[in-house]
């Protein structure tokens, strides 16, 4: 269980960080706080791995909202 779940923490940050360099933005900034939602979701709240996937989501719908608000 533990290598998948370090499997997916480790795919989602790399994804934040390529998502933020793709995108011109906070790339190290985005990483971190994928990294800090997977931690807090698994090992703090102990909601398991979906929980942790749909806290990507959020993560990355969020990254998104901001970005419409910050250029309009």
């Amino acid at each position: 269980m533990y290598a998948y779940t370090v499997i997916l923490i480790i795919g989602s940050a790399i994804f934040f960080y390529r998502a933020g360099k793709h995108d011109d933005g906070p790339a190290l900034l985005w990483a971190a706080l994928s990294v800090a939602i997977s931690f807090l979701i698994l090992f703090w709240l102990k909601w398991g791995l979906f929980a942790m996937m749909l806290g990507q989501v959020g993560l990355f719908v969020g990254v998104g909202v901001f970005r419409v608000i910050r250029k309009s």
